[in-house]
């Protein structure tokens, strides 16, 4: 999925570099280890790059003894990162879908969540992809995703609001066309 043709000594040296353009010396006691320790939180942080995360929904359940409602998991917590600043965005989502004939484990809508995070991108997009690969793996009636986050390129630095957060939605399917559904998943998304 990644070009890992960049090195881990060629990580650590860039990392080296901005600790110096900074101000301060990457030789000093406290910074010796840090290039090191930046480098492979980055590659944790951003493991999203290596995965695919519609690969997760590819194992659905169709023994659903008719089950025809909402499947709606609230507050998935995720950390991501803003492409323009390369800060973190620290939010959660809600997921749902209106399943037809059969249903994934709520624990592979996390990891979804999880896998889109784990990148440098926008809000907005990453809240577009999640609906978009569970409507296309599961072939749901509709799929609603809601999305809030604070945005640390602007609680920290410009304009600094600490405590402003960006909510995002995508609604596909009878999720965004039946009124009645949208209200539902946009109720049981607000915890209601």
């Amino acid at each position: 999925m990644t070009d890992r043709s960049i090195s881990q000594a060629e990580a650590e040296a860039a990392v080296r570099t901005l600790i110096q353009w900074a101000g301060d010396d990457p030789t000093r006691e406290g910074l010796l280890d840090t290039p090191a320790r930046v480098a492979r939180s980055y590659r944790e942080l951003f493991a999203g790059y290596d995965e695919c995360p519609r690969s997760y929904l590819e194992r659905t359940f169709e023994e659903v003894a008719g089950y025809d409602e909402l499947v709606v998991l609230r507050d998935i917590r995720f950390v991501s990162f803003c492409e323009h600043h390369m800060l973190p965005v620290v939010g959660k989502a809600h997921v749902g879908y209106l399943p037809t004939n059969r249903v994934v484990g709520i624990s592979k809508l996390a990891r979804v969540v999880k896998g889109f995070g784990r990148r440098l991108q926008i809000q907005e997009k990453m809240t577009a992809e999640i609906a978009q690969a569970i409507q296309e793996v599961l072939e749901p009636q509709g799929v609603g995703v809601v999305i809030e986050a604070e945005h640390s390129c602007m609680t920290l630095r410009g304009v600094a609001v600490p405590g402003a957060s960006l909510s995002t939605s995508c609604l596909l399917g009878v999720v965004r066309d039946d009124p009645r559904t949208r209200e539902e998943f946009l109720r049981l998304a607000r915890g209601g």
